[in-house]
């Protein structure tokens, strides 16, 4: 029973991907980097 419900928790975890945004910090002039979890649609936008 216990395989069933970790196959179904992963078939709805591929809408989701980890998104790395490098940013420059307008103080220090340092990159920093912003991890973020979103929609595959999302991530689509942010990377255009």
């Amino acid at each position: 029973m216990a395989k069933k419900v970790v196959a179904t928790l992963q078939t709805k975890s591929k809408d989701w991907t980890k998104v790395i945004r490098m940013e420059r910090s307008p103080k220090t002039g340092a990159y920093t980097f912003k991890e973020s979890v979103v929609t595959l649609e999302e991530a689509k936008t942010l990377l255009k």
